[in-house]
């Protein structure tokens, strides 16, 4: 069984705030105070037993079940591979990490490796400030390249300035994956009638169907804001080219939010909402009353990420099933997702060598089969693992399926360190009816517009 992705994926509304206070103190992208970046011209040693006893700090925020055991073992079995090198774990929750790591990288003691948010607010910022060693020359050394396909790396890689997200370094690398797709209840698809879509065109006319009969087709609560966002970018991703989106979530130059395919997406989800596709009262309901309410049978869909099948699996047992987003007759599988926190290694490290050792031990094939032994979702080699059958396994194929062969595209709050806010407020405007698709869109176009100008 999969469990939550070490992101715990996420409320933007309460990770901006936590990492507004770290930009408070950091060297922004394109800021005067950014430090010049580490040199990618260096010697490897990949002789780890030469380098004598060494002493590794390692910060991850992997505390829940399965990811603090997977953490156990390989870190275990590291040492046991090099007896020269000791482990010190410093394990924290994903909102400690986020309050404590910008001070505890630039200390005089800073650890080895860290876990640092993928977005603009952490690991733009902590790149720009020369707090990250770009990985190339490891890279190159252990094959990184090869085992992330570019779909992936995409997510830890930004140029050595912090500005531009998605091109560049790589500067992490991820352990997990996680996709956004429709969970589906077969029991209440076979009551209503509905086969389990194939296409988008199937999916729009399974909801419709639902909705005659009496039936919320969509379990969604939006209080928080941020589940809407997921709701969004899958509309979003059937609808718009994948670059575009790609291009808009990664706040690139030249992208805009208000094009005709993205004001058909907002258009889309405020239809579905004055059609009473999702929960009266939507916006007053919480995530946790949303998947609930789905595992009692009350809606036959749920959008959302792969880190709710856990909880689902535990109440619904076979009767739970996910797929990635049904595309468009014609299109590839689309679907928004990305990585769980990736490990780096800080410029502040006096082992960068056993530190990338050890990304590479925690991160190769063996230990993507440690991974699923313990219930997380390997973000490589994910085809090549053995699933429980049933939602674990549907869980798998999706990943693979998207990663592999469609298009995994990018959160959208990714696009500006304070995307999340404003998109997940106005989302709930939209899907209340007080605001309309193009207000809707102008006002993250305002967000993204004044981000882009001030990055340069």
């Amino acid at each position: 069984m999969a469990s939550r992705p070490s992101r715990i994926r996420r409320a933007p509304a309460v990770v901006a705030a936590l990492l507004g206070a770290l930009l408070a103190t950091a060297c922004t992208p394109g800021s005067e105070n950014a430090a010049a970046p580490p040199t990618t011209d260096r010697a490897v040693q990949t002789d780890i037993a030469a380098l004598g006893p060494v002493t590794l700090t390692v910060w991850d925020q992997e505390v829940r079940g399965g990811q603090n055991e997977q953490m156990e073992r390989l870190n275990a079995a590291f040492q046991e591979r090099y007896p020269n090198i000791t482990i010190e774990r410093e394990s924290r929750s994903f909102d400690d990490l986020a309050t404590t790591l910008r001070l505890a990288i630039t200390s005089n003691d800073a650890p080895d490796v860290v876990q640092a948010n993928n977005g603009r607010a952490d690991m733009g910022a902590f790149v720009a400030a020369g707090q990250l060693l770009p990985l190339q020359p490891w890279a190159q050394v252990y094959g990184w390249d090869q085992r992330y396909p570019e779909s992936v790396r995409q997510y830890v890689s930004y140029t050595p300035d912090g500005k531009v997200f998605g091109e560049g370094e790589m500067y992490g690398l991820p352990q997990v994956g996680e996709v956004v797709g429709v969970y589906y209840n077969p029991a209440e698809l076979q009551r209503l009638g509905i086969a389990v879509p194939t296409t988008w065109e199937d999916f729009e006319a399974a909801l419709a169907t639902a909705k005659a009969a009496g039936t919320t087709p969509v379990q969604l609560g939006n209080v928080e804001g941020w589940p809407a966002l997921h709701v969004f970018g899958t509309v979003q991703d059937q609808l718009v080219p994948a670059e575009q989106v790609t291009d808009l979530a990664f706040g690139r130059a030249g992208a805009s939010w208000t094009t005709p395919e993205n004001t058909q997406a907002a258009q889309k989800v405020a239809e579905w909402a004055r059609a009473g596709y999702f929960p009266e009262g939507v916006n007053g309901i919480d995530d946790n009353q949303a998947w609930q309410a789905f595992s009692r049978g009350e809606s036959p869909f749920l959008i959302g990420g792969t880190w709710y099948a856990p909880d689902l699996e535990a109440a619904m047992g076979q009767n739970v099933r996910f797929m990635p987003p049904p595309p468009p007759a014609g299109r590839p599988v689309s679907a928004t997702g990305g990585t769980g926190l990736p490990f780096s290694i800080t410029s502040g490290s006096d082992a960068p060598d056993a530190a990338a050792a050890y990304l590479d031990f925690i991160t190769n094939a063996d230990a993507m089969a440690v991974l699923t032994e313990t219930g997380n979702l390997p973000v490589a080699d994910t085809a090549a693992q053995t699933p429980p059958a049933g939602l674990s396994a549907d869980v798998f194929a999706a990943f693979a399926q998207v990663a592999e062969n469609g298009e995994l595209l990018p959160y959208l709050d990714y696009a500006t360190p304070t995307m999340g806010d404003t998109m997940g407020a106005a989302l709930q405007d939209l899907i209340a009816g007080e605001q309309p698709p193009e207000a809707f869109l102008s006002t993250v176009e305002a967000d993204y517009a004044a981000f882009v100008d001030a990055n340069g």
